[in-house]
């Protein structure tokens, strides 16, 4: 049994369901709108590497490591993009949210600060995780943005870390939200929900 077991979140119109091979049309279809694997700082799937980038995440959801969701609009079933949990660590129960990417049309919507909300929510609440993380490339200032305004703290920056996709090597920013300041972020987190002019992240 591992620590994230399978299920389905949903909330305002928008469904996170446990991603699957049957996903791969949809995933490409939403990757194409914006050309997103063209981001160098993105993990968003070539067209033709859709299938592999499935295979991978089911691969790493067999060990326990990672467990990927595919991002639905419960109006239409079109799939909107992909986000899920990573590094996933029992002993201390900690994980991370990521490998998040929208269709172009989806970003700055409500879809984004909906999907967190659902996963965060599932951590602390379902799982009982101790600290949930982020992490994004030194150079992905929309990102690092993104993760400040939910409240997380920066823990700092781990030189070299990783390859990008043109095989550069990036540093990585490393954030977390700890158990004991989750009350107040999930409170903000639905303020803007619901607020009026539906502020989003």
């Amino acid at each position: 049994m591992n620590f994230v077991e399978p299920v389905i979140l949903f909330a305002r119109g928008v469904e996170l369901l446990p991603l699957a091979l049957e996903h791969e049309s949809g995933l490409r279809a939403a990757a194409a709108d914006g050309e997103l694997w063209k981001l160098r700082v993105t993990s968003v799937p070539e067209p033709q590497h859709t299938r592999a980038y499935i295979e991978a995440a089911l691969a790493a959801r067999e060990d326990g490591t990672r467990f990927a969701f595919a991002v639905r609009d419960q109006a239409t079933g079109t799939i909107l993009g992909s986000s899920g949990y990573h590094d996933i660590l029992p002993a201390v129960r900690r994980l991370e949210i990521g490998w998040t990417w929208y269709a172009a049309r989806c970003q700055r919507t409500h879809v984004n600060t909906t999907c967190k909300l659902l996963l965060l929510t599932h951590a602390f609440e379902t799982l009982r995780c101790n600290t949930v993380g982020w992490r994004t490339d030194h150079l992905n200032f929309n990102s690092q943005r993104a993760i400040e305004r939910l409240g997380a703290k920066k823990d700092g920056v781990i030189r070299g870390h990783a390859l990008r996709r043109d095989g550069t090597i990036r540093d990585t920013v490393m954030y977390s939200l700890a158990a004991g300041e989750w009350k107040e972020v999930k409170a903000h987190l639905e303020h803007l929900l619901a607020a009026p002019h539906a502020a989003q992240i």
